[in-house]
């Protein structure tokens, strides 16, 4: 056709229809692809549908053959318990039989041993029937010492009543003793108090009314002061005429008191309530209230009074006659006190 073409068309060249065919082809080409692109893929997606269909299809068989697995092992758990049940079992059952067979072992023996045992045991009695008719002997005999006994009981038991008898009678004359002994001792406190009313009365004659020496209840009572320096227990040298007329009250109340009442004459030491440094001779007022009334047992001493019916005795500041804390509570506190009284 392009030849035609050029040939009528005389000496100059066309294109056109060549390049008519070149675009003809070119597009016949590109349908041609597109084709096959389109088969390739329809192809394609059919093979894909299917494995994914079997893919589906796997994935169910692995969904029940993972399903078949756990029953299994479940399965094969129960039956790994039931074995050990039934190892346990077995064991017991075979402990059992094995114990059993022991005991029937050993009751063979067992029944041999106590028919030995009993073969003893019979000998044993006959030795126990011999020994039972020997201890009966001697049960006779102990009866017969048993009896003695008794008899010398009886005999003692009657002495012993001689013997509380006597011991009744001599417990009432005991009483009866003591009875007297506490009449005459009754009759000699009175007889000594009457003494003492005559001392007091003879030292009120001879030391007259005085502020610092007083009478409390059945005591004379010299303040501390007449006699001592604060802290000392030597006698004041114008002391000593004070207990001067004591001892002479004394002497002569003395004298009249007859030689079998045990009199005495106690000296107690007293102070107040406060302590002293304890770093001088006195460590306590206790030391220092005995040692002043040691002191004036001395000098009584000395003026004729026998020691044996003199005594002293410290109080310290246990015993107050002014429970007060005044100056003049504490001066009443500090005192020598003279009582006469028994032994």
């Amino acid at each position: 056709m392009a030849l035609a073409k050029y040939r009528r068309g005389g000496e100059g060249m066309n294109y056109w229809p060549g390049f008519v065919d070149a675009l003809s082809t070119l597009i016949l080409s590109i349908i041609f692809i597109l084709t096959v692109f389109v088969v390739v893929q329809f192809v394609l997606q059919q093979e894909i549908s299917g494995k994914d269909t079997a893919l589906q299809r796997l994935n169910a068989q692995i969904a029940q053959l993972t399903e078949l697995l756990s029953m299994e092992t479940a399965n094969k758990g129960d039956l790994e318990q039931q074995m050990a049940q039934l190892r346990a079992s077995l064991a017991t059952a075979e402990s059992d039989r094995d114990r059993y067979r022991g005991i029937a072992e050993g009751s063979g023996a067992g029944l041999a041993d106590a028919q030995g045992k009993a073969s003893d045991l019979a000998s044993q009695l006959e030795g126990e029937k011999k020994v039972s008719a020997r201890a009966l002997a001697q049960v006779e005999i102990l009866n017969q010492q048993i009896a003695a006994f008794r008899r010398q009981l009886a005999a003692l038991e009657s002495a012993l009543e001689a013997s509380e008898k006597k011991d009744k009678e001599a417990q009432a004359q005991i009483a009866n003793l003591g009875q007297r002994l506490n009449l005459a001792l009754a009759q000699r406190v009175e007889e000594l108090k009457g003494y003492r009313s005559d001392f007091f009365g003879r030292l009120r004659q001879i030391i007259g009314n005085r502020p610092d020496i007083r009478i409390v209840g059945d005591r004379f009572v010299l303040q501390s002061e007449l006699l001592f320096d604060v802290g000392k227990a030597d006698l004041k040298p114008e002391a000593l005429p004070e207990i001067d007329k004591i001892a002479s009250a004394m002497s002569e109340i003395g004298a009249k008191i007859p030689a079998d009442i045990p009199w005495v004459l106690r000296v107690d030491g007293h102070t107040d309530i406060r302590p002293i440094s304890g770093a001088g001779q006195f460590k306590s007022n206790w030391d220092l209230s005995a040692a002043r009334a040691i002191a004036v047992v001395r000098y009584l001493a000395t003026k004729g009074i026998a020691p044996q019916h003199l005594l002293a005795a410290g109080f310290g500041e246990f015993q107050p006659l002014d429970p007060g804390t005044s100056e003049e509570a504490y001066r009443r506190n500090r005192r020598i006190e003279f009582k006469l009284t028994e032994r």
